[in-house]
């Protein structure tokens, strides 16, 4: 390598890493201190106590990261690391794909400041599987846009893995391999079927992913009951027009470089080769049209998107230093308006003062199809340790801990005080996702700390009143913001009956359901 070479790479990598130090920092920066964590982050870290080949809604990857947590102290700052540093990684194969499609410095520097200032940037705040979805479609593009680019054969297999990874990490990524196949079948890169590798490669990553096939194959496939609950509760509620209207707003200060990036790939010759990745974004675009799948289901087909537009700029505007900063300080400003639509920088009472702002973009819409007072995800980021609090109560006054069981209405508050309560040996579980398969009952209960619905009944819990000599209500959730807010806690004492098979059948029927 010349010393002009080395100066390059070494100036590149200062670029990259500022635009890694900076993604990481704004991670934490943009999300105001009234927020906890979401409701589905809890039910994920608890996962890491109960390892397995996978789970009722989702793979095992995230369990390997929570078990490491755990591992590394399970703080509230170690948790909002890791999808961070996954999104930062996500940069990092932008970086890669703009400089393998031929990308200046310029275009590589405007396809990460794309990134950030985009819904990844949210996404990349909660502790979830769709980071490390997004990473994983993108990784599939780069390697397979490096294999039709050179034909080596190690970008197959890379690609393979980074689509079994995928799947580990979330099922999404099946609707990539199904938009793939067509679209490499209508162009001249269907010669990839001829090669006796890609099979190898389609093996390799059947390899990786089969403890969870099996896992799911012993278990009567749970992730088809899962599907067909979301689809009878949150997916019917998704309608075309907000679907798609979504997909223009999480990119907003990002349209000229996604604009860019579809047009070029339909137009531009030079990119012509590439005509194979706009004809996977249509069709996998159909397919989640035609299941009425949730806006955030797509975000895995953008990256190599915006890197095409970036990279477009990139070479059409390196010489008019004018016109690309004008592109930027649009970028910038937008971004600084949008920001609060975009990151939860407002406090709840802020939100609601700008109301009409936040509706205006459909944000109060939740999956109900109702407006509400917050966005559904900042309402599930409320009320928590409120709810672990009431628990503690409970729990301090029962002398016989062993046949105590701790349930809760929902994955949620079970997590939460599972994560924030003071007893280390407390084990709250719900007739809902993973903590149904997680009930313990090694001695017959005699006593019960339960947690409703916010909406549930309340008359000293008119139900198990035949069931307990006495029946305590503690508390009841007062944050207003939550969706658990009116959710209540009952200690219930002194079994009149046997109420363990009477939990265990009701586990049994729930149980039909997932």
């Amino acid at each position: 390598m010349s010393a002009l070479d080395l100066k390059i790479t070494l100036k590149k990598s200062v670029f990259l890493g500022l635009f890694i130090v900076l993604k990481i920092v704004l991670s934490y920066a943009l999300v105001n201190g009234a927020y906890d964590f979401h409701r589905d982050e809890f039910l994920y870290l608890d996962q890491a106590k109960h390892m397995a080949a996978g789970f009722t809604s989702v793979p095992p990857l995230i369990s390997v990261f929570s078990w490491l947590i755990k591992l590394l102290g399970g703080g509230f700052y170690l948790v909002r690391f890791f999808p961070a540093f996954i999104g930062a990684l996500t940069i990092v194969y932008c970086w890669k794909i703009v400089g393998a499609i031929k990308g200046n410095l310029l275009a590589q520097c405007l396809a990460c400041t794309a990134m950030i200032c985009s819904i990844y940037l949210r996404l990349n705040t909660l502790y979830q599987p769709n980071s490390f979805d997004v990473l994983a479609w993108t990784a599939a593009f780069y390697y397979l846009i490096r294999y039709f680019d050179h034909e080596q054969e190690k970008y197959l297999y890379l690609f393979a893995t980074a689509i079994a990874i995928g799947f580990l990490n979330k099922y999404n990524i099946l609707f990539l391999v199904i938009g793939l196949f067509p679209a490499i079948l209508i162009g001249k890169e269907r010669k990839i079927l001829a090669s006796k590798h890609l099979y190898f490669a389609i093996l390799l990553a059947l390899l990786i992913a089969l403890p969870n096939i099996l896992w799911q194959i012993n278990r009567g496939f749970p992730v088809m009951h899962h599907m067909k609950l979301l689809q009878r509760t949150q997916l019917v509620n998704v309608g075309l027009i907000p679907f798609l209207f979504s997909q223009l707003l999480f990119f907003a200060n990002s349209i000229f470089f996604l604009l860019a990036g579809i047009c070029t790939l339909i137009f531009y010759k030079p990119f012509a080769k590439y005509r194979w990745i706009i004809f996977t974004y249509l069709f996998t675009m159909l397919v989640f049209i035609y299941l009425h799948g949730k806006d955030y289901y797509t975000l895995g087909l953008y990256p190599v998107l915006l890197c095409f537009g970036a990279v477009y700029f990139g070479q059409v505007l390196s010489k008019y230093v004018a016109v690309w900063g004008s592109v930027l300080i649009f970028m910038l400003v937008s971004f600084i308006y949008v920001l609060p639509l975009l990151m939860p920088v407002y406090s709840p009472m802020q939100i609601i003062k700008h109301r009409k702002r936040f509706e205006r973009f459909g944000l109060l819409r939740w999956e109900d199809g109702k407006n509400h007072a917050l966005p559904q995800d900042y309402a599930d980021m409320q009320g928590w340790k409120e709810i672990a609090h009431l628990a503690d109560i409970a729990y301090s006054r029962v002398q016989n801990k062993s046949t105590l069981l701790v349930r809760a209405d929902n994955y949620g508050q079970a997590g939460a005080i599972n994560y924030y309560s003071k007893f280390h040996d407390i084990r709250a579980v719900a007739y809902s996702d993973d903590y149904l398969h997680w009930f313990r009952m090694e001695k017959p209960i005699q006593a019960m700390i339960m947690l409703t619905g916010a909406m549930d009944e309340d008359p000293q819990r008119k139900r198990e009143r035949p069931f307990f000599k006495k029946i305590t209500k503690i508390g009841e959730v007062k944050s207003p913001y939550s969706r658990e807010s009116g959710a209540s806690v009952f200690l219930l004492e002194g079994a009149n009956i046997n109420v363990t098979s009477i939990i265990e059948s009701e586990i049994i029927e729930k149980q039909k359901w997932q």
